[in-house]
């Protein structure tokens, strides 16, 4: 049973997030064609919240560090779209087996796949889309495992080559040619070793909020594999998902408070999970995945 508490959610948010959690519960994932699968990598650590002046990001979970640095004058992802892009990246990949993938006709038809509605302007979804793939294909990432014993890591580019030929005054207008991806071959062959299940339709459910997508993600591959309790400390979790909270002072109650309440509109969504939130740590049981992996 879960035993949650923390800051209350927008009550108007939480109604969205029941009514689209009913919608997510009605039929199995599989069977409906919600099936979605995420990087491993962004199921242990994470990406940037916000945006930040900084060319080089740091998150640790345990043994394992995640690495992500630009150029400055490009700048790092950061917000719900390189999440929901690398789940769409993962999921064609895993479906297609094919390391270059077409990101459909229209710029229309794709946004709807990442669950977005086109608009225009300077702060506009188009705008902001178009952003977040520069700044997500032209990125490097760096992932280190390390123990007492043995020290592997990899280098990795999402994409070696992409043209992108939509206009992004006709959003609806099939451009002359299509527009492509192509993975960076070590990303291609870590997303289809190992994908992480998940349901896109909980993903897209929770697209307002870059930390929820992240603790989906962590939880639903936590338990995946999990055969006893396992508690995990406040410090450690803040490592993992609280960019943006400094580690002294105030940053650690702001970041347990910010992590319960993005915790909260998880379980709306995903109710399998059995936790427990004390003062030092979130324990979690031996629980059901969203996505059970064994029916892969």
């Amino acid at each position: 049973m879960s035993a949650v508490c923390g800051s209350r959610v927008n009550s108007k948010n939480i109604d969205k997030l029941v009514a689209e959690a009913l919608e997510v519960e009605r039929e199995d994932a599989r069977d409906s064609g919600r099936l979605g699968f995420m990087a491993r990598a962004l199921a242990l650590a994470s990406l940037p919240h916000k945006a930040t002046s900084e060319s080089e990001f740091v998150r640790r979970n345990g043994n394992f560090t995640l690495s992500v640095w630009t150029k400055p004058s490009v700048g790092l992802p950061y917000g719900s779209i390189p999440r929901l892009l690398i789940a769409w990246l993962t999921t064609e990949a895993v479906r297609t087996k094919e390391r270059q993938l077409v990101l459909g006709s229209t710029l229309s038809a794709f946004m709807n796949e990442l669950g977005l509605m086109p608009t225009g302007g300077r702060w506009g979804t188009i705008t902001r889309l178009r952003d977040q793939m520069m700044r997500l294909f032209t990125c490097s990432i760096l992932g280190i495992w390390e123990d007492e014993h043995r020290s592997a890591g990899e280098n990795i580019h999402i994409a070696s080559r992409w043209n992108l030929w939509w206009d992004p005054k006709e959003p609806e207008q099939a451009a002359l040619w299509q527009s492509t991806v192509l993975l960076g071959k070590e990303f291609f062959d870590e997303i289809t070793k190992h994908p992480v299940p998940i349901d896109i339709k909980a993903l897209k459910a929770l697209k307002r909020s870059p930390m929820a997508l992240d603790i989906y993600c962590w939880l639903t591959h936590r338990v995946s594999y999990m055969s006893q309790a396992s508690e995990i400390p406040w410090t450690a979790l803040q490592m993992q998902f609280g960019a943006g909270y400094a580690m002294d002072g105030q940053g650690p109650r702001d970041f347990r408070r910010a992590f319960r309440r993005e915790l909260r509109k998880v379980l709306v969504v995903y109710r399998g999970p059995r936790l427990e939130d004390s003062t030092d740590c979130l324990t979690v049981y031996p629980s059901r995945p969203h996505i059970l992996p064994a029916k892969l």
